[in-house]
């Protein structure tokens, strides 16, 4: 203070009592401290105490007595009505008693990670407003029902990691205030129907490195409000609708490092406000169309590591809110070499990551409809070609791409100059394998006119598969040939709805023609039913790169066979006649009636004639004398057609007599 300005009486007081609080108060061999908003401290951490300091101020708020040698909850006397923070790690507390607890009346937040505590008992607590419990890292196998129930009307914040859980019984968690809930690094295997309702302020919930096998339907119900559920490192199988029910609010969900193999086609029917999915690190080998069906919300989704190689026409095309995608190391190759647009539907994804795919070559249509993407990871993957109007569309602002086997022909000359205006040099390395004058060379210091096109070597299909009807029972024959100039052998396969045929009959044939290599595959379908209905596609690949035929449509078709044909029918005139007949086929065939040949006779005329596609059935109401004739039931399909006839009469005045011509069944 400046000389000369006298200093207040009661100031000289105050500074004087706060330091005799802060030094001569204190009990030894702990530190005290005020912290902001006026907060009282005792620290008495690694002292090697096995009891409360004797004495300590009244005035104390906070207390850490960590890293000690205590074995129950320790007293500060009166002062312990005051403290609303409790930090007890790393003791020798084996087990919590009310009474202990009892003089905390003021208690908000308890520490007692890594004691020796082994089970939680009804009544471990009494009635007080702790808001923060941690109990983690402690031995705890068992809790009983009803254990948390005095502070469940406060609780916000419960941990009970790295304990030896197995089980969680129902009704322990009637904690309706409890907005987080970590139960990391137990040994839960199963989690049963509503094991956490009770629970309808929870936001978050964390359940890692449990070893979990089974979530039964209904198991998260009355979590209305969760926001998070994060089950990472477990041995989950499959997401399904039943263990995610009721979680309407879910904003995060992280199922990476699990087990997962399937999703089911209406999982998400429930989780229609999920924004961030993981997904990655798990068994899944194929994603069907229905796969993300119901996430219009969906900003991140993370597949990368798995084994995907089967991805179902439009998987992603409901994603419309999808910012960021991450692929990496799986096997969609195919989904970028074939011109599928696959990622169609992703309006606003800005993020792609495909690195370590085996992509070779980026087609056209490889990033249609991308037209928000900023960043694109390809690294990884020995690319050899890239179309030039393959990012055209894009608003790449960070494009990564390792790879030294592309092929540096005329095709190839945009890219160094394309790099330098996007900016992209430090980014990519783009390195030749092929011509032999270019290998090694990167892109950018290959001048214009060095980049020719003096051979083919990647595979160029020249001969399509062709789209195709057969009768049920034929054999199909589908052709597809290819050539390059390169002598590097070529290999095929066979793809069916975008899945490789591995046990399809195949034969494959190569020539020389005037200095080309000329490759055909034939596939052969014999005896085709109608599960070989689909689109087939053949692949041919070589050192240089694959190319895809376009899909080739195989329809099978079955002729018409009756399951039941026209009786005999002896009907009064005046009342209703009923003739029956049904057919099967493939496509199914539609069923016609006529009388003696034509359409127009009396019953249709009048409008008494009434056909029931459901049942099979033809009628014809209030019978009339001119009603008798010849019925033909007709069956018809793309396959071809077939009839069977009933033939009428009238024997007297008031009889109706129908005769069938391929009856198959009993009199009428």
């Amino acid at each position: 203070m400046a000389e000369g300005w006298p200093i207040p009486s009661a100031l000289v007081f105050m500074l004087l009592s706060l330091s005799a609080w802060a030094l001569g108060s204190c009990p030894a061999p702990c530190s005290c401290s005020k912290g902001q908003d006026e907060v009282h401290v005792l620290d008495c951490n690694r002292k090697k105490l096995s009891t409360a300091p004797l004495d300590p101020p009244d005035g104390i708020t906070q207390v850490t007595m960590n890293h000690n040698e205590l074995t129950v909850v320790p007293f500060f006397g009166d002062a312990s009505s005051n403290i609303t923070s409790l930090s007890l790690v790393h003791n020798r507390i084996s087990e919590l008693l009310m009474h202990q607890l009892q003089p905390y009346v003021s208690l908000e937040t308890l520490d007692l990670t890594s004691n020796s505590i082994s089970e939680l008992k009804v009544g471990s607590f009494p009635s007080m407003q702790l808001k923060y419990l941690n109990l983690s890292n402690n031995k705890i196998s068992v809790l009983e029902p009803g254990c948390f129930e005095n502070i469940s009307s406060s609780l916000l914040v419960l941990k009970l990691n790295r304990n030896r859980l197995v089980a969680l019984p129902s009704k322990v968690f009637k904690l309706p205030q409890l907005q987080f809930l970590e139960i990391k690094r137990n040994k839960i295997k199963i989690v049963d129907s509503l094991t956490f309702k009770g629970m309808d302020s929870l936001k978050s919930l964390k359940m890692q490195r449990n070893g979990i096998t089974k979530l039964m339907d209904g198991a998260f119900f009355g979590l209305e409000n969760i926001e998070e559920l994060e089950l990472e490192h477990n041995n989950l199988t499959e997401v399904n609708k039943g263990w995610l029910y009721g979680l309407c609010m879910l904003r995060v969900l992280r199922v990476s490092q699990n087990a997962v193999g399937i999703i089911r086609p209406d999982a998400w029917e429930f989780c229609e406000k999920l924004q961030e999915l993981d997904l990655s690190f798990n068994h899944l080998t194929r994603l069907e169309e229905t796969a993300f069906v119901g996430l219009g919300l969906l900003e991140s989704l993370n597949l990368g590591e798995n084994s995907l190689s089967h991805l179902g026409e439009g998987v992603f095309s409901g994603l419309a809110s999808l910012r960021t995608l991450d692929i990496r190391n799986n096997e969609i190759s195919w989904a970028i070499e074939d011109s599928i647009g696959v990622f169609e539907g992703m309006k606003k994804l800005n993020t792609l990551i495909l690195q370590q795919n085996k992509i070779k070559s980026i087609t056209k249509k490889a990033f249609e409809g991308l037209e928000e993407l900023e960043h694109l990871d390809l690294s990884k993957n020995g690319i050899m070609s890239i179309h030039p109007e393959a990012l055209s569309h894009t608003k790449l602002k960070v494009f990564v791409l390792n790879t030294s086997s592309l092929l540096c022909d005329c095709h190839m000359q945009w890219l160094g100059p394309w790099l330098t205006d996007s900016q992209f040099q430090q980014s990519v390395s783009a390195i030749c394998a092929h011509p032999a004058s270019h290998l090694g060379r990167n892109v950018l210091s290959i001048s214009p006119e060095e980049f020719v096109c003096d051979d083919f070597p990647k595979p160029r299909i020249t001969t399509h598969p062709e789209t195709s009807v057969a009768l049920r029972g034929n054999n199909v024959t589908l052709n597809c040939i290819a050539s390059s100039s390169s002598d590097s052998p070529m290999t095929t396969a066979w793809r069916k709805d975008g899945e490789v045929l591995y046990d399809a009959e195949v034969q494959n044939y190569a020539r020389y023609q005037e200095g080309e290599l000329i490759y055909t595959t034939v596939l052969h379908l014999l005896n085709v039913n109608f599960t070989d209905e689909g689109r087939y596609q053949c692949v041919v690949s070589n050192h240089f790169g694959a190319n895809y035929s376009n899909r080739a449509k195989l329809t099978v078709n079955a002729l018409p066979s009756f399951l039941k044909t026209p009786m005999d029918l002896t009907i009064r005139t005046g009342t209703m006649a009923r003739l029956e007949c049904a057919a099967e086929g493939h496509p199914s065939p539609q069923i016609a009636w006529q009388k003696d040949g034509g359409t127009d006779f009396p019953a249709a005329r009048e409008r008494r004639m009434h056909v029931m596609p459901d049942d099979d059935i033809f009628f014809i109401a209030n019978v009339k004398t001119e009603d008798m004739g010849v019925y033909s039931c007709t069956a018809q399909n793309a396959a071809g057609s077939l009839s069977a006839n009933a033939t009428s009469h009238r024997p007297g005045n008031s009889i109706l007599h129908a005769t069938a011509g391929r009856p198959n069944s009993g009199p009428w």
